[in-house]
This record gives C-alpha cells, sequence and structure tokens, in this order.
C-alpha cells in the first residue's frame, strides 16, 4: 500500500474508531481523552490520532484545553435541538433544489418506490418493521438529497449527521418498544410522499418548508425518548446527553 493511502487509512481508523466510542459511553462528559491508552486500544499512530481528534473537535464531540489535550464534551437539549433544526435548514436547501434542478420525471421514480414501500412498512407495525423502516428511510434522505446535485451541501450535512440524535433515524429504536408512538411514523410518511410530489412538480419554496418540518419531527421523538427513559441506553451517544431533571 503507497505511503500515503496508509496514512488516509490509519487517519479513517482512528477517526471511526474514536467516534464508536464516545457514542458507545466509553468516556463521559468531560472527561479527558487519554491520548496514549487510545494510541494501542484503536491501533494507530500517534499522528492519525491527533487528526482524528481534531477532527472530533470540529465536529463538535470533544473540547480543546487551553494546555493541551482534549475532553469529551456534553450536549444540552438545546445543542440536540440546535442541531436538528440545522439539518431541517440543510435538508430544506436540499429539497428546494432538487425541485429546481430536477432534469426529469424519470428523476423522482426512485423516491416514489421508496415511498410505496415505506407505505407498506407503516402500516404493519411490528420490530421487524421499525427495522425496515429504519433502512428505508435512510436511504430516502440519501435519495432526495443527491437531487440536490450539490457536492458543497452534502458535505456539509454529513457534518451535522455525525452529532448525535441529529441523523433523520437517530431515534427511531426507541420506538421500537413503543407501539403507540408508531402515530409519529405515519405523519412522517405523509411528508415523506408531500415532498416526493413538491419536488417532482418543482415547488422549491413548498419542498424546503416540508423537508424543514419533517426534520422538526425529530424533537418530538426525543421528547417521548426522555419521558421513556430506560429506553435512552440503546441509542448512541445518549450518555453525552445533559438530560433534565425527571418530573416528580
Amino acid at each position: 500500500m503507497p505511503r500515503g493511502n496508509h496514512a488516509h487509512s490509519q487517519t479513517t481508523k482512528a477517526t471511526l474508531g474514536l467516534r464508536e466510542l464516545l457514542l458507545g459511553g466509553a468516556f463521559k462528559p468531560g472527561e479527558r481523552v487519554p491520548e496514549l491508552r487510545l494510541v494501542e486500544e484503536l491501533g494507530v499512530s500517534r499522528t492519525p490520532l491527533r487528526i482524528a481528534l481534531m477532527t472530533l473537535e470540529h465536529e463538535g464531540f470533544l473540547e480543546a484545553l487551553p494546555g493541551g489535550g482534549f475532553v469529551v464534551r456534553e450536549f444540552t437539549r438545546t445543542d440536540i435541538d440546535d442541531a436538528i433544526e440545522l439539518r431541517g435548514v440543510l435538508e430544506g436547501m436540499a429539497a428546494r433544489l432538487a425541485a429546481e434542478r430536477l432534469a426529469s420525471e424519470g428523476e423522482v421514480e426512485p423516491l416514489r418506490d421508496l415511498c410505496r414501500e415505506l407505505d407498506v412498512v407503516v402500516r404493519n407495525p411490528s420490530m421487524e418493521s421499525f427495522m425496515e423502516y429504519l433502512q428505508l428511510n435512510q436511504e430516502f434522505h440519501v435519495a432526495f438529497r443527491a437531487l440536490a446535485k450539490s457536492p458543497q451541501l452534502d458535505r456539509e450535512l454529513e457534518h451535522v449527521l455525525a452529532l448525535p440524535f441529529a441523523p433523520p433515524s437517530a431515534l427511531v429504536m426507541v420506538h421500537a418498544a413503543l407501539p403507540e408512538s408508531w402515530e409519529i411514523f405515519l405523519v412522517a410518511q405523509h411528508q415523506h410522499v408531500a415532498l416526493v410530489e413538491a419536488i417532482s412538480r418543482r415547488e422549491g419554496a413548498r419542498a424546503e418548508a416540508i423537508a424543514l418540518e419533517h426534520a422538526r419531527i425529530a424533537r418530538r421523538n426525543l421528547d417521548v425518548a426522555l419521558e421513556n427513559r430506560h429506553l435512552l441506553d440503546r441509542l448512541p451517544g445518549s450518555t453525552l446527553l445533559r438530560l433534565p431533571a425527571a418530573a416528580g
């Protein structure tokens, strides 16, 4: 393997491994990141690890200390709401550009196919349906963002989507144990269909508004998670969230 490719591979390995540790609760908020231990644990050298640390600081997972080193950042409910809102703004822009840059009706067909599959899933509540929804929902969001034909927008979205609770399907697993919350998925599916319709009709402003409102469903999803705190442990990044005091 050429030296450049090896260095890139080591950096990617360090970044993905460190992010997984942070989301998995390996370190508590405010805890100093043990760089020497991570070099051995992740199987990388010091330079790729330092790059990974700076990358995760840029993403918002870590905070640099004045004297050197990094500590794990704590996320407040406001932080999460802001991340969700920012995703909505960016996905809204993607939806508007998709409508404005649509070259042919055929470009929308993959989205229509996904909507038809999602229609079947949301009408049959079960654990299997939740898992299928997770995959199809991810594919839907990737597909409509691709229609924006904007690599720069894709890069900005990837940065936001790296944050805990910000991705479209981040909170789905909470609902897998709460069948009564299935109505949230029905609302989300109606928005999927409306979004495809707006893009197909080249109604940019309408598509943008629907995508923004669609992202805001995640706030309600987080409310449900906080109302059922015994389920929070199954959410990646939950240990980084500063929880409000429980009622009563």
